[in-house]
């Protein structure tokens, strides 16, 4: 019922959902563009329109009261940044525990523009030994959906191209905000 609701409601707005699942049940999911507060609005409309039941972390203060309840209940988890090494072992360790797992994260971090992606997304993916799908929300073209999942490798600039090409020409709501999708150097 909460799908086809949310489908509804993103037709409604003018959005279309497309998604190639991986062949797991448990993988990193990374979202981009995140260049604006209607990122997550929309993205929890294609979640449940595409039954991802995805579970995602958050700046701490994000859970503070009186909303704090409302982002757990979406599957939030607060992290205090600066932790990035225990955060990166805790969910690992929480993906071995986890029969099905779909754990997101938008690597720019911030709606701001940045010279650098966070790269925890990869090292979660490699600690965890799962792939990373990639999610978007296209508000050029007004679709939000999820594909183009690998297995991270040794070789991370290499994976990066894949990313970068991936999300060539995908649009967040403020495009002059998109970071460079890059490892920090």
């Amino acid at each position: 019922m909460l799908a086809r609701l949310s489908l509804w409601l993103l037709k409604l707005l003018g959005w279309t959902v497309s998604a190639d699942y991986p062949d797991t049940e448990r993988y990193v999911l990374i979202v981009a563009p995140h260049t604006s507060n209607w990122d997550f609005v929309i993205g929890l409309l294609a979640n449940w329109a595409l039954r991802l039941d995805v579970r995602y972390i958050g700046k701490h203060t994000l859970f503070y009261w009186p909303w704090g309840w409302i982002f757990r209940a979406l599957g939030g988890e607060p992290v205090r940044r600066g932790q990035s090494a225990d955060l990166i072992r805790q969910v690992a360790r929480l993906f071995e525990t986890s029969e099905r797992l779909v754990f997101a994260l938008a690597p720019e971090g911030t709606r701001s523009k940045t010279d650098h992606w966070k790269t925890g997304f990869y090292y979660i993916a490699r600690a965890a030994r799962v792939p990373i799908a990639m999610g978007y929300l296209d508000f050029g073209r007004k679709e939000a959906g999820v594909g183009g999942a690998f297995f991270p490798g040794e070789d991370m600039e290499a994976d990066f191209e894949r990313i970068r090409e991936f999300y060539k020409g995908r649009l967040g709501k403020h495009p002059e905000k998109a970071s460079l999708i890059r490892a920090r150097h």
